[in-house]
């Protein structure tokens, strides 16, 4: 017997050798009690636990070396230690059992418990006699969710499983990724965000307000996991191209940590969701009786980043120098400027600005082997110049002053952006914000983007301006009257949003438009031909370049990185694809594709020196592929 074994060897004693017990076939029953504080936590756990294996075999055990085996990346539970055949302990504070288990998200299985694990937990009555495999749960789901007509439904029901069933909402939407990718993110994740109030039912995340300041380390000791990897963070100003939604933003970091796990594999209970309530300016938020967030105008200034930076150093002192901290949807005067200042300090990343344009810049990499010619030899029309259109461009020169080794100055050359005031030329410099000046060339102005295109040239015309229909029949018409094939890409979400549609696109152009958008559209029949658009897609991106971060152990983002991960995702696209005229590859492999973007950005971390993780495994691809989290059901003692 062995008594009064404290927290941290419960936490992490158990969970770190757990599978080298499992090889004496250690049977724990566990006793857990807390006496609490004047403050409400527990200030004491004594803990008895009664084993058949003696004290000196568990020391033993954790002095064993450890193997390396799969799913090895912060592997908290230590449900992957052993193979999926093998036996694991379902631990919380306890062993979970009973009525508290079926209310685990984390563990539950809902009919899928064996005969013996319903006896061994106490499970017996508390669910119908029959048993179902995890396959019959992810049909009968996909059935009913299909019922629904209304797209938010979808959203609400896949959240739903995803409060009571970890593993089966992942398994479902790994399994039918291309139909429920749209409904747990963009575009539905728009409508659900503007909703956020009206539909919220369990918060799924860490909400930081003006309240917290001064006290946001304390609120990251709030949240149950220790281990956190990845954090994605929003302020809610400018959600997707729908503006100020506020502190209803939660519905985007939520969104895109549900993505980190089922295409990137990071583990579920290692991705922490952060809203940043600094309050709103959204007039119809502030009026509305459901709003969940501060009813006040928006913190600006000093009170802002002071927040801010408490909120980074929280991060950093509690998760240490390698979680990735990724920014979302911050307003232009925020995204730069949070960028700049904490690039060199952490590991940070703004999807905006960076992720959307590595997907875009392999887009046009992949675009070029049906144009032909070389990226150097593109001229490229951005209408919008915030952070997706001055990030995108951005990229573009790099890559191309890394093909051509002609300075990054000279490359800017090539891209021309058109903003809100018309396009953006020498003459405006002074009253330019500071990321868009750079893009300021020698050329008379000019007010339309008709014109832009008619004065400018294109081969390469690129929409983020979160304006919708602003690539009319004119421009476009304009594009195919001296391009070939013209490449357009609508890239603005959700799809009311979007520049124009495929259909226009196809339609205008005369069937010789290569297009890709932000949101999905439908395959469309021209004179007889069927036309299957791309989507450019930041979860093609950020999911693999998150787990090549982590599986380097990566201490800061390098551009370098996010140009490997543009041609990791270029490569993937294959003759067939090209043949459809598609330019991103099918979302059915992403979790593949995913494993060899990581692979390329940890291989470039190493590269730079800027991987911790040593020594470097010989094969990425294979380690990143055992390093991601499965969905499928463990069995439990």
């Amino acid at each position: 017997m062995i008594s009064s074994i404290g927290t941290h060897f419960l936490n992490n004693s158990l969970c770190g050798f757990s599978g080298r017990l499992r090889q004496s076939q250690w049977r724990p029953s566990v006793v857990v009690s807390a006496a609490a504080s004047s403050n409400g936590r527990p200030e004491e756990r004594n803990v008895t636990v009664l084993a058949e294996s003696s004290l000196k075999e568990i020391r033993d055990a954790a002095a064993a070396p450890v193997v390396a085996v799969s799913g090895g990346v912060e592997d908290v539970y230590g449900e992957d230690s052993a193979t999926e055949d093998q036996s694991i302990t379902p631990w919380s504070v306890s062993v979970a059992s009973g009525y508290t288990l079926l209310r685990d998200p984390h563990f539950n299985k809902g009919l899928a418990f064996a005969e013996k694990e319903r006896d061994a937990l106490y499970l017996r009555g508390l669910l119908p006699p029959v048993t179902v495999s995890q396959d019959l749960q992810v049909k009968k789901l996909m059935h009913n969710i299909r019922q629904y007509q209304v797209p938010l439904q979808r959203y609400m029901a896949m959240m739903d499983l995803q409060e009571r069933n970890e593993r089966l909402f992942y398994k479902l939407l790994i399994d039918n990724v291309e139909e429920l990718l749209p409904v747990v993110y963009t575009p539905t994740v728009g409508e659900a965000c503007e909703k956020y109030g009206s539909i919220l039912r369990r918060p799924q995340g860490l909400f930081i307000s003006l309240k917290e300041k001064g006290k946001i380390l304390e609120v990251l000791k709030n949240w149950p996991e220790k281990k956190i990897q990845v954090i994605v963070v929003t302020d809610g100003e400018r959600i997707l191209g729908l503006g100020d939604l506020g502190c209803q933003g939660m519905g985007i970091p939520v969104g895109k940590l549900s993505l980190y796990t089922a295409l990137g594999g990071i583990r579920p209970s290692a991705c922490l969701p952060v809203t940043i309530d600094v309050g709103t300016n959204n007039e119809n938020l502030l009026n509305d009786e459901f709003y969940i967030g501060l009813r006040q105008r928006r913190a600006r200034g000093q009170e802002y980043a002071e927040l801010l930076n408490e909120f980074m150093s929280a991060v950093k002192q509690k998760y240490g120098e390698k979680v990735l901290i990724q920014f979302e949807d911050f307003a232009n005067h925020n995204a730069f400027d949070l960028l700049a200042k904490y690039g060199s300090t952490h590991l940070v990343f703004n999807d905006d600005i960076q992720g959307t344009a590595s997907v875009v810049l392999a887009g046009i990499m992949a675009a070029l082997k049906l144009v032909g010619g070389s990226l150097a030899e593109q001229k490229f029309l951005f209408l919008g110049a915030g952070e997706a259109g001055t990030g995108i461009a951005e990229l573009i020169a790099l890559e191309m002053s890394k093909q051509t080794d002609i300075p990054l100055e000279e490359t800017r050359k090539n891209i021309w952006l058109v903003d809100s005031k018309g396009l953006i030329v020498r003459s405006r410099f002074k009253t330019l914000q500071h990321f868009k000046k750079p893009w300021a060339h020698e050329h008379e102005p000019v007010r339309d983007i008709v014109d832009a295109v008619k004065a400018i040239r294109p081969t390469v015309l690129i929409g983020s301006s979160g304006v919708g229909r602003t690539f009319t029949k004119d421009v476009v018409e304009a594009m195919a009257s001296f391009n070939e094939k013209p490449v357009i890409f609508a890239l603005s979400n959700p799809t009311s949003q979007s520049e124009c549609t495929a259909e226009e696109a196809y339609k205008w152009s005369k069937g010789r438009a290569i297009y890709a958008s932000g949101s999905p559209f439908d395959a469309v029949t021209y004179n007889g031909k069927v036309y299957v658009s791309g989507q450019a897609n930041n979860a093609y991106i950020f999911p693999g370049l998150g787990l090549g971060l982590i599986i380097s152990g990566a201490i800061r983002v390098h551009d370098d990185m996010l140009l490997a991960a543009s041609e990791a995702l270029a490569a993937e696209v294959t003759q067939e694809n090209l043949d459809k005229g598609l330019i991103f590859p099918p979302f059915t492999n992403i979790r593949k594709i995913s494993s060899h973007i990581a692979a390329k950005v940890a291989a470039k971390a190493y590269e730079l020196g800027l991987a911790t993780r040593l020594p470097q495994p010989k094969d990425l691809v294979a380690y990143a592929e055992s390093c991601m989290y499965s969905p499928s059901y463990r069995t439990y003692r």
